[in-house]
């Protein structure tokens, strides 16, 4: 049980990280890369070094996928407003909102992969060996922060008293 809650708090927070990266990264009029001091990927840019020319590559990638996640990203806005509709006034119709969930996780799902194969691409075509090396280390401490949160929540949940009196 302890590990299945650690994979989906897991899971939870890289996508939350995700999406945070991809909204941060498009900018403030969706131009795309964003440059040093804006969000996730000014963060990576400060934290791997990225050169001018390592920036406007990450900028063709995500210009380049730019369209797939503008997609992606109207449907999951079209299925939260019809999940607020669906509940409007206290409304609660099981199979509705199953659907609507079950469609919300498969758009998740698409967006994740769309994520991670843009992260493949700068990861693979625009990174040096060196950048490479401090991205996995960053991505490690990520974990680690990850775990401690993990474990803090389970030794929160195992200490907090049971209300059966």
């Amino acid at each position: 049980m302890k590990t299945k809650l650690m994979v989906v708090t897991s899971v939870l927070a890289l996508l939350l990280c995700g999406a945070t990266m991809f909204a941060y990264a498009q900018g403030p009029g969706g131009e795309g890369f964003a440059g040093p001091g804006h969000g996730y990927m000014g963060f990576l840019a400060r934290e791997l070094n990225l050169t001018d020319a390592q920036k406007a590559q990450v900028k063709t990638i995500m210009q380049a996928n730019k369209a797939s996640m503008k997609t992606v990203m109207q449907q999951l806005a079209q299925n939260r407003a019809a999940m607020l509709a669906a509940t409007a006034n206290g409304a609660y119709d099981p199979v509705n909102i199953q659907s609507l969930a079950t469609q919300r996780v498969q758009l998740e799902a698409t967006m994740m992969v769309n994520r991670e194969s843009i992260r493949h691409q700068i990861y693979t075509q625009v990174l040096t060996a060196d950048q490479q090396a401090k991205a996995e280390q960053l991505r490690t401490q990520e974990i680690n922060r990850i775990n401690e949160r993990l474990q803090k929540m389970a030794t929160e949940t195992e200490a907090a008293p049971t209300s059966n009196q």
